[in-house]
């Protein structure tokens, strides 16, 4: 008997044309974990205000990252299943689907039902948790397993923020860069709404989440809340980098409006331009793949912002992609379960 090792990543569209970005954008914004608003209203705002107006925009920006090998989130994905795969052996099954367009999740299930694996470890490949990414792929999963007529056993590993081989895999990442050489360190996130982060904390009862020092500290009572999640690797990442007090700080970038978690990556690199830096380091440890918002957003729109508010040059410290580190990474996670 064979285990299945299921990698979920978000997903990216097939090709950078406008028709091609419009279907993924459909498809993943009218997920109701996305936007998590009325049904009606849901569907009025990203069927007739975003998708329709969005999707040529984005497009040129998918066209500004694509290789010849194709979308940067889907090359470095499949690495990392194929490297994993030859890191388990053949006692396992190692598959990749992503939540949203190719390859579909419930292709990527098929081909662990066909190869009659007895149990699952599904990893959805987002270190910290939220609903709207981890909460959804699971969701999906399950869902799909609810049609086999077996269901073998499953486990799912739902977040990994600040576990000790991921941490140790980020700071091999970050090996090529000195540290000392930059005035200063952003830890960027991708944001939510603030609303996700207090309906989360919900869950837990009185102890809800106010959006302030309450996420300084992971406890039962917020475990699973996606800022306290990014907190804690920051956290883990400056004592493993040894980087100084006052030299970093935590954001959160792809904001879509005022009323998502601050502070804002945008507002900081413009703030920390005009205050004198010329050199920042930018980790994005919420990304194990490289994609539109580390490559482009961070890679060259801040880049952008930065010159021109008087900083010299913003240096991304690429995601995990295939390094050797984040491949043993997954493998103990795989062994431990």
């Amino acid at each position: 008997m064979k285990t299945g090792v299921l990698l979920i990543n978000l997903g990216t569209p097939d090709s950078p044309s406008t028709a091609d970005v419009r279907k993924y954008l459909s498809e993943f914004l009218n997920d109701p974990r996305v936007i998590d608003i009325n049904p009606i209203g849901r569907f009025v705002l990203v069927n007739g205000i975003i998708v329709p107006f969005r999707s040529s925009k984005s497009a040129k920006l998918y066209q500004a990252i694509w290789t010849k090998e194709g979308s940067p989130l889907l090359t470095n994905s499949v690495k990392m299943k194929t490297l994993l795969q030859q890191q388990l052996g053949n006692d396992y099954v190692v598959e990749l689907g992503m939540r949203y367009q190719s390859p579909s999740l419930e292709s990527a299930m098929d081909k662990l039902r066909a190869a009659q694996v007895d149990k699952i470890i599904m990893i959805p490949l987002y270190p910290q948790y939220a609903s709207s990414s981890t909460g959804s792929s699971v969701a999906e999963a399950l869902r799909i397993l609810q049609k086999w007529e077996v269901t073998p056993s499953f486990e799912v590993i739902s977040k990994f923020h600040d576990h000790p081989d991921f941490i140790a895999a980020c700071v091999a990442v970050a090996g090529k860069y000195t540290i000392a050489n930059y005035d200063y360190v952003i830890f960027s996130y991708h944001g939510l709404p603030e609303r996700h982060i207090t309906k989360g904390s919900a869950h837990y009862g009185a102890n809800s989440c106010k959006l302030g020092n309450c996420c300084d500290t992971i406890t039962e009572a917020n475990q699973y809340c996606y800022r306290a999640n990014c907190f804690a690797t920051t956290r883990a990442l400056v004592k493993a980098l040894n980087i100084p007090e006052g030299k970093y700080e935590s954001t959160f970038q792809s904001r879509l409006d005022d009323k998502w978690i601050k502070p804002y990556s945008d507002k900081v690199i413009k703030q920390k331009a005009q205050e004198g830096k010329k050199n920042i380091l930018v980790f994005s440890p919420a990304f194990v793949a490289d994609c539109l918002e580390t490559i482009y957003e961070i890679g060259t729109e801040y880049n952008e912002l930065f010159r021109e508010h008087g900083g010299e040059k913003i240096q991304l410290v690429e995601s995990l992609n295939d390094h050797p580190a984040w491949i043993t990474a997954l493998k103990n996670m795989v062994l431990a379960h």
